[in-house]
């Protein structure tokens, strides 16, 4: 028997049950995790808040993690080649991550980066495929200059350092009085400015009369867009993943895990991710570990404010 926590419903995140559930023995293209760590994301909340199409409740939470393999199905074959048992690998995009053991489609488990811990190996690729789409989706090449909101979160930070790799420029975005946070883009290779009044003016000063070629934004107020719109001169080169309704409004770009063509585009650019953090090139600083048990408490830690860092689950 295994444990996992399930949304029995639409709603919030109180009504989580954790329960002991059957490991179904993998079938073909399938293999069997033991999870060593989960990654803990506001989408793992949002996407069970309410109903939504295509979404069958009751739903298994989370859907990246970290582990070792111990059972292999026929035909299964990994995202980066075959599996065996014991293998140390992550997976992502699954459902039901926050559980201590898993069966899942063999395509979409990988090997793990040893260069990373499982905690910080189980907080690599939500983040990093949303970052990877960003850049792609904006069209940034080596030399440009570039506004990012939001710059000390998770996506934040692994765009930081994907641009970085590619020989761009970054102004990020952080609080005020948050210096923790502006270190953080410091050591990611980004140029830190405070939000608030005068925003537009900050970043003016911080590019130094380069242009602000694109802008990414993961934040989703109404500053970060408008300082975005009156910066960037081609809309298609503004990029969201928090605010459509503006996007809509007014003609820049939204993406999202749930969207055809976003999904396409991440199950591809997990290989790309793994590889920069293999490498050393793709860091994923955790700030906080929660029990298995306690994740209602992990996932209101990630939702209330500004953590730090990742957070994972260990069962």
């Amino acid at each position: 028997m295994a444990k996992r926590w399930t949304a029995p419903a639409p709603g919030p995140i109180d009504q989580w049950s954790f329960d002991e559930v059957e490991v179904a023995a993998p079938g073909s293209g399938e293999v069997t995790i033991r999870v060593h760590a989960a990654g803990v994301n506001p989408a793992d909340a949002k996407h069970v808040a309410s109903a939504r199409p295509g979404a069958e409740f009751p739903v298994p939470i989370g859907y990246e993690l970290s582990g070792e393999v111990t059972a292999v199905g026929p035909d299964a074959l990994g995202g980066s080649g075959e599996l065996t048992v014991g293998d140390e690998v992550v997976a992502f995009r699954v459902q039901g991550a926050y559980a201590t053991d898993i069966t899942v489609p063999a395509r979409d488990v990988f090997a793990k980066p040893a260069a990373l811990s499982h905690p910080e190996a189980a907080n690599l690729l939500l983040a990093g495929t949303t970052a990877a789409e960003m850049i792609q989706v904006t069209r940034v090449t080596e030399g440009e200059t570039v506004l990012l909101h939001a710059a000390s979160g998770a996506v934040g930070v692994s765009l930081l350092q994907q641009a970085r790799e590619l020989g761009v420029r970054v102004i990020g975005t952080v609080g005020p009085d948050a210096e923790d946070s502006a270190e953080r883009v410091r050591r990611y290779g980004g140029i830190p400015v405070a939000y608030g009044d005068g925003l537009r003016e900050r970043v003016e000063e911080a590019a130094e009369g380069a242009p602000i070629a694109a802008a990414w934004d993961a934040v989703g107020t109404d500053e970060a867009i408008d300082v975005s719109l009156a910066l960037v001169a081609e809309r298609d080169r503004i990029v969201t993943i928090v605010d459509p309704e503006r996007a809509k409004a007014d003609g820049f770009l939204w993406i999202a895990g749930a969207r055809p063509e976003s999904a396409r585009f991440r199950d591809i650019a997990r290989a790309r991710v793994l590889e920069l953090a293999a490498s050393g090139a793709l860091e994923v600083p955790v700030a906080r570990t929660y029990p298995l048990d306690e994740a209602v408490e992990a996932v209101r830690f990630v939702m209330d404010g500004h953590p730090g860092g990742k957070v994972a689950l260990l069962p």
